[in-house]
């Protein structure tokens, strides 16, 4: 029984001693992985900053580029620009009407890849301009006779424009610009 006591004598304390010190070596670890946590956050954060930064670097001059392609296809596609750039002075109102639409689809699919670079309702804006003047063209050539001239055709769109107090492609360009401006 004295034997154990003397190893009781030297082991308690030593237990003691190792348990104490797993404890506080436990602590100072995971204190220590906070630290490093935080400062790996930390670097994250800057990192993503500054890939940001980059980014705007050199998406921004893309952006600006696709909305002034998307300011020049409402000003090719409103009907002033449209008609006097489509229409032929031997065209008949079917062969006029089916030009225009041409033009209007044709300019549309150019630019369809635009639309990852502006905002949503931008994109919006001008699909709705886009289908007001395709129905302003239709409801122009309806009470017409296809093998008529095409200068009646092109007349009702002006007339159909005079009578509207602005146009939907002038509101997209409006939007448009409000839009670039919060860019900068």
């Amino acid at each position: 029984m004295q034997e154990t006591l003397e190893i009781a004598k030297y082991t308690i304390p030593s237990i003691v001693v190792f348990i104490t010190a797993y404890f506080l070596l436990k602590l100072h670890l995971n204190a220590q992985e906070e630290i490093n946590k935080k400062e790996l956050k930390t670097q994250i954060e800057e990192l993503r900053l500054q890939i940001k930064q980059e980014d705007k670097k050199y998406l921004t001059p893309i952006r600006l580029q696709a909305y002034e392609r998307m300011v020049l296809f409402l000003e090719r596609i409103s009907p002033q620009s449209l008609v006097f750039r489509v229409q032929k002075p031997s065209q008949k109102v079917y062969q006029l009407q089916a030009a225009l639409l041409k033009a209007i689809r044709d300019e549309y699919e150019h630019n369809l890849a635009q639309q990852l670079y502006i905002s949503k309702e931008s994109w919006t804006m001008l699909k709705a301009a886009k289908e007001d003047l395709v129905n302003l063209i239709n409801n122009a050539a309806i009470d017409l006779k296809p093998d008529d001239n095409g200068i009646e055709l092109s007349k009702r769109i002006f007339e159909s424009v005079m009578g509207n107090k602005k146009l939907q492609t002038e509101h997209a360009i409006e939007f448009l610009k409000k839009d670039i401006q919060k860019l900068f």
